[in-house]
């Protein structure tokens, strides 16, 4: 085996002095010293000497040193090449086993290594032991990763899943929307062409009998100008015998024959045709279109005692002390509430609630199931559905866990409530504007009745009633 000496020797042989790189395509000169040949050449752009004895040199005196080039080849194998003992690698400067790893330098080392000055100090363990660290190690990066991808990737699933989800629901309500307004385009459309037809059908009618007296008109108007004309003539008579004769054979007055006419004047019924059309018509369709707002009534049975209710039912306003009527274990015994007579269980509602300036109230629907008696705790879990105005809060969505605050610019003077009882949904709007204000979605499986609170009295600061508004026109 070489030594290292020897090794270094070789080396050192097959080295250009220029590029300080092994030869390539090595050549010698007159001088005996030895260049690559594109370094020589490079070199003598300038001056044409040797670059390490200055001699003056010949082109045509170089010539190929293929003992140098084989000998550039061979050291170029030893230095790339690892050295290998039994299929080990060695190392590099003591060719040796390679047995230790040195942290510190994050080098691999032999036992020689391990003992110089240079590696003194440093952390040092075997191979095998880091090697089964690190294997240790991305073995628990592995898992983690691993860990990590499936969560991922399950919430990717879940987040294509709420796309596709939310496309579907758009597609839908665009679906629903694009019907909606096709049925009250369609009977715009129908009222419109019914209208123009009793028009046209109007206007025949009287125009046909005005089209024929004025035919009458034109026919007495040529008989008149024939006459005129021979009248002219006999008066240009000059023969006195036959003017008489003419005039003989008048067997009636002009006057007589040509008696006056009248003109027909028949005026059309503007009253039906430009009258308030927009409101005819939206009376017309508030028999069509669904839902339109429904004339609820309040349910006594169901009402707090302190609460007074209107005669139509309607309305209903804290009273000054109780009723002392006998109690039913269908009222709320604490909570100022009352329920609406009429109870859903499908079908597409909406009703409309004033609340004025009332500074506590609270609306919506709840399940005829409701605890009624003592204090309410009104969530959906719970069975009710309700928004709220609560002093020093605001506006509110009776929400679980916590209460949803409500994003309104103006104070609403009345709200509106819409059920899809089918589609599991419960929406309320600020009537006046139609705004949406928030929506409740659950799957339905009892009857709901609208619901109604009134809050506390307030010092006479929150008596303003609460009152089911009827369907304006009606």
């Amino acid at each position: 085996m070489a030594s290292r000496e020897e090794t270094e020797s070789l080396t050192e042989e097959a080295i250009c002095p220029i590029c300080l790189d092994f030869f390539t395509d090595p050549v010698i000169l007159e001088c005996g010293h030895n260049f690559c040949r594109s370094c020589i050449s490079q070199c003598w752009k300038k001056k044409m000497n040797c670059p390490q004895c200055r001699q003056k040199c010949a082109k045509k005196s170089i010539r190929v040193n293929r003992s140098l080039a084989n000998l550039a080849e061979k050291a170029r194998k030893i230095k790339l090449e690892p050295k290998e003992q039994d299929g080990q690698p060695q190392c590099e400067e003591h060719q040796r086993e390679l047995k230790l790893f040195c942290e510190t330098d994050k080098k691999l080392i032999c036992n020689i290594c391990r003992d110089l000055r240079e590696h003194g100090g440093h952390r040092l363990q075997p191979i095998k032991a880091v090697i089964e660290n690190y294997k240790d190690h991305l073995k628990a990066s592995l898992d983690y990763l691993t860990q990590k991808k499936s969560q991922i990737v399950k919430t990717e699933q879940k987040q294509k899943r709420m796309i596709s989800q939310i496309k579907e629901q758009a597609s839908s309500l665009q679906t629903h929307i694009t019907s909606e307004f096709t049925q009250m385009h369609q009977i715009l459309t129908e009222k419109e062409q019914r209208l123009l037809r009793d028009l046209r059908e109007e206007e025949e009618r009287i125009v046909e009998p005005m089209e024929k007296n004025l035919q009458d008109i034109r026919l007495k108007l040529s008989s008149i100008e024939v006459k005129l004309s021979k009248l002219q003539k006999q008066m240009e008579e000059k023969d006195e015998l036959i003017f008489l004769k003419e005039e003989a054979c008048q067997k009636k007055s002009i006057k007589e024959e040509y008696l006056p006419l009248s003109v027909r004047n028949t005026p059309l019924s503007t009253g039906k045709f430009n009258g308030p059309l927009q409101y005819t018509v939206w009376r017309e369709m508030m028999d069509i279109i669904s839902p339109v707002p429904a004339s609820l009534t309040l349910d006594p049975n169901t009402a707090n005692p302190c609460l007074v209710l209107s005669q139509d039912r309607t309305r209903a306003q804290l009273g000054e002390k109780p009723t002392e009527l006998p109690r039913k274990v269908t009222q709320f015994d604490q909570c100022t509430c009352v329920l609406g007579l009429e109870g859903f269980t499908s079908g597409r509602h909406y009703w409309e609630v004033e609340v004025g300036d009332k500074t506590e109230w609270g609306l919506g629907v709840a399940r005829e199931s409701v605890e009624r008696k003592g204090g309410i705790d009104p969530r959906p879990e719970t069975g009710y559905w309700v928004v709220w105005l609560i002093p020093g809060s605001g506006y509110l969505a009776g929400t679980c866990p916590s209460w949803s605050r409500l994003s309104t610019s103006v104070n609403p003077w009345k709200i509106g409530v819409f059920l899809d009882y089918e589609g599991g949904q419960v929406s309320f709007y600020n009537a006046d504007t139609m705004s949406h204000l928030h929506t409740f979605t659950h799957t339905f499986t009892e009857r709901l009745f609208p619901f109604f609170h009134l809050g506390s009295n307030d010092d006479r600061k929150n008596s303003a009633p609460l009152t089911i508004c009827g369907i304006k026109g009606h």
